[in-house]
């Protein structure tokens, strides 16, 4: 992730990135240990794309598109339901009925989720956001997934200003663990 680009851009890049993931899970035959890999790496990037959006997105969706705060808290109950889901997915065996339920349910939500981000918050955000705004959010995204959480935290605050100053603190932990464990690392 860190792509380069206006906020919209940089974002799309990484659901086309998510969705490969989903692909590969897709692919393997139930019970695979592979799926469990790729739903980590999946969750990894999730987690990081959500913390970005959250702190600077949807500040800006409320800020700048009519209507946006109706928007904004729409985005941020699917997040809360997508992160529960990657939670409970978190002690699921790959081997085990729970994890082909969940990463299911995981991949539904996450698509409905990019379909309505992309279908109609981006192009209103577009229209309604002058465009050095939009790279400027583009650049806030890459710079806050960079220390970003890579697990999810459903209990942690969502929106600005507790989210900015809590997520660095719980990456740093995450990324530390994950190192540990080689959690989200082929081979």
């Amino acid at each position: 992730m860190g792509h380069g680009g206006n906020v919209i851009d940089e974002l799309t890049t990484d659901h086309r990135e998510v969705e490969e993931l989903f692909g590969k899970i897709e692919a393997l035959p139930s019970g695979h240990k592979d799926r469990k890999l790729y739903a980590d790496q999946a969750t990894i990037e999730l987690v990081r794309h959500s913390v970005a959006e959250e702190a600077y997105l949807y500040p800006a969706v409320r800020e700048h598109v009519a209507n946006g705060g109706a928007l904004a808290d729409k985005e941020l109950e699917d997040h809360a339901e997508a992160e529960q889901i990657m939670k409970d997915l978190e002690g699921c065996a790959a081997d085990g009925a729970e994890f082909d339920r969940l990463i299911g349910k995981l991949m539904s939500e996450i698509r409905a989720h990019v379909a309505d981000e992309e279908g109609n918050l981006f192009p209103r955000l577009r229209e309604a956001c002058p465009a050095e705004a939009l790279d400027q959010l583009g650049e806030k995204v890459r710079q806050a997934k960079k220390t970003a959480p890579t697990r999810p935290h459903p209990s942690t605050p969502d929106k600005p200003p507790m989210n900015k100053l809590l997520a660095p603190g719980a990456g740093m932990v995450d990324r530390v663990r994950d190192a540990l464990s080689g959690r989200g690392k082929s081979g």
